[in-house]
């Protein structure tokens, strides 16, 4: 094995602050899962098909099972993607006002299919309105594979911003950037065992979202196990006490209880499985009650800059949105 800065050229990690796979040789490799539910939803729900006979939204994603990711190596991206995806659908029948429901079932979107031959069943309840469900069949399957076009283009073009990075001529002045971007967040990370020789670039993230609910429930849905696998549609391990574990998201999502006070603030230590090796960034969560609502105030510190919009989708899509599908439920079980 050649010595420090006696092998190979293309390696040059060491003359980077960050440990950077300059010039693209190495292989490197992105988890996808949790950016693609987010963007598998955001594509999928609320496409709408009509003619003379009626009017068919896609209204929910019921489930999506499956992972996807990234690789790169030799300045060569590589994509894995398998999906089990069921929607849920809703129409109106437009002479009769009458209302049906049915599915959408896309038993395997992966890369070893293109596009247009993916397979989408389009089921309906018991009943009339079969004008509803050909309308589905037909315009609704041709909307349906266009959205699941856009999402491979997101995932080859929107995910894997950053991947293929600058050759060395341009490393210096990358470097120079990420280092004015995290220079606040640094002193926390360095203190990691993994940090050893490698500073992780890092930036701070702030959000705010309104709740219908007391601040009691809104706590209660981040704290107590079998409302966490509701809204997060997967298994969860809590324990919800100062020092205790959680993992979320079928083990995407892991961290640690540093500080609970009861319907006030959570704070955790938070990380997802595809950052570098034994990174946390620091959540915390305010809970601030308001008129007939609670607001949720997250505040991140340290977040992998590469990683910072797929935090952002994380919380708006698979927690935020995910909490407020359960809240409305409950309401109209209550």
């Amino acid at each position: 094995m050649a010595k420090w800065g006696q092998g190979d050229p293309r390696w040059i990690v060491e003359e980077r602050e960050d440990g950077t796979n300059v010039n693209n040789w190495h292989w490197t490799e992105r988890d996808a899962t949790l950016w693609s539910r987010g963007k598998l939803r955001e594509l999928l729900v609320g496409i709408v098909v009509e003619n003379e006979a009626g009017r068919c939204e896609v209204s929910e994603l019921k489930q999506v099972d499956g992972e996807a990711s990234c690789s790169s190596r030799k300045g060569r991206l590589i994509f894995f993607y398998e999906w089990n995806i069921k929607l849920g659908w809703r129409g109106t029948i437009k002479e009769s006002g009458a209302k049906h429901k049915g599915l959408i079932e896309i038993p395997n979107l992966s890369e070893e299919n293109e596009v247009d031959d993916t397979e989408v069943n389009v089921s309906k309840k018991k009943g009339d309105g079969d004008v509803l469900k050909e309308l589905m069949r037909t315009a609704g399957t041709a909307r349906v594979r266009e959205a699941l076009g856009d999402y491979l283009k997101a995932l080859k073009t929107e995910f894997t911003m950053g991947m293929i990075l600058p050759t060395k001529a341009l490393a210096t002045q990358e470097v120079t950037v990420k280092r004015k971007l995290s220079e606040d967040a640094m002193q926390a990370q360095a203190s990691s065992p993994a940090a050893l020789g490698v500073r992780i670039p890092t930036v701070a993230l702030h959000m705010t979202e309104l709740f219908d609910a007391t601040v009691e429930q809104l706590y209660s849905i981040f704290t107590v196990k079998d409302l966490v696998q509701q809204f997060s549609k997967s298994s969860a391990v809590l324990e919800a006490e100062k020092g205790g574990k959680f993992q979320m998201f079928d083990g995407n999502i892991t961290g640690e209880y540093v500080e609970l006070l009861t319907n006030r603030k959570i704070i955790m230590k938070w990380r997802c499985r595809n950052w570098p090796e034994e990174h946390y960034a620091t959540v915390a969560l305010n809970f601030v009650p308001t008129l007939g609502q609670t607001e949720l105030q997250l505040h991140c510190k340290g977040v992998p800059v590469c990683k910072e919009e797929n935090m952002k989708i994380c919380w708006q899509k698979q927690h935020f949105e995910e909490i407020k599908g359960l809240l409305q439920l409950a309401t109209l079980h209550g």
